[in-house]
């Protein structure tokens, strides 16, 4: 008997342009609003306007591929934190 005969799984296309600048922008608003949420978390003194968030790297909205977060870190646009977690690159 013969084995079946594999063909290789075509390879993904890459990211195009538009897809890159929407992962960016949504990223973008999800790094703000998790800031934002951070900020305004109850815990910090009862006399305080709150505090400058410590957060700079977040995990990537989930409605675009590895592929596209990967190819915008090779640009510079991003930068990987480890863990699954991406920062912002000059902000």
């Amino acid at each position: 008997m013969t084995e079946p005969e594999q063909t290789p799984a075509p390879a993904p296309e890459p990211p195009s342009k538009e897809e890159l600048q929407q992962a960016l922008a949504a990223f973008r608003k999800r790094l703000r609003v998790t800031q934002l949420d951070d900020e305004s978390r109850i815990g910090r003194g009862p006399m305080s306007s709150g505090g400058k968030s410590r957060i700079v790297a977040i995990t990537p909205p989930n409605q675009f591929r590895r592929a596209v977060w990967q190819e915008l870190a090779n640009q510079g646009k991003l930068k990987y934190a480890g863990n699954g977690l991406y920062e912002l690159v000059g902000s």
